[in-house]
């Protein structure tokens, strides 16, 4: 499938193109029409990325891993939003959760809990017990582009698959 300058292609063909998180989730969990195109990692970066491909941000989400506190307990989650939004981290994400204290994880952190690439995280092959944030607004799109846990590619799935993960939960957190 054609979306601006890239052709996506199927990611079960193309498994050196995604972390192996994110290829083991393909397989273990059957999920279908998850395509994968190759970028330039130096325009991983969305601004970057939509600009010299001709994506629109529209269609381009972003997924931030945060990092929850509520007494001695710590616990991780993924927020996806469009690129065109910022989410309500310390308001509305902190409250769902359930948190005294919320902040975005360390580089290193979510590196290491993910297995993937920063800049390139995704919700495919997240650890099992992750809440899955997704915005209201994402759920506007028909497809979406996102990290493909790797910074030399991205991912097109569906709004229907992306949803479907485990754990996923469809909330307004964007800032007001």
């Amino acid at each position: 499938m054609k979306l601006g300058d890239l052709e996506f292609t199927a990611v079960e063909d193309n498994l050196d193109l995604v972390a192996k998180p994110v290829g083991n989730a393909v397989s273990d969990f059957g999920l279908k029409n998850v395509l994968v195109a190759k970028i330039d990692p130096s325009l991983a970066d969305t601004a970057a990325f939509c600009e010299h491909y001709k994506i629109g941000v529209d269609v381009s989400a972003n997924c931030i891993v945060v990092e929850a506190k509520r007494a001695d307990k710590v616990w991780y989650a993924a927020c996806v939003t469009l690129a065109t939004t910022k989410a309500d981290v310390n308001g509305i994400i902190r409250k769902h959760l359930g948190a005294r204290k919320i902040s975005f994880a360390s580089m290193d952190k979510a590196v290491d809990l993910t297995g993937m690439a920063y800049g390139g995280i995704t919700p495919i092959g997240l650890p099992a017990e992750w809440p899955i944030l997704i915005d209201s607004a994402v759920l506007n799109t028909e497809h979406v582009v996102i990290g493909s846990g790797i910074r030399e590619s991205k991912l097109l799935v569906s709004i229907t698959l992306l949803v479907s993960l485990k754990n996923t939960t469809s909330l307004d957190i964007k800032i007001r």
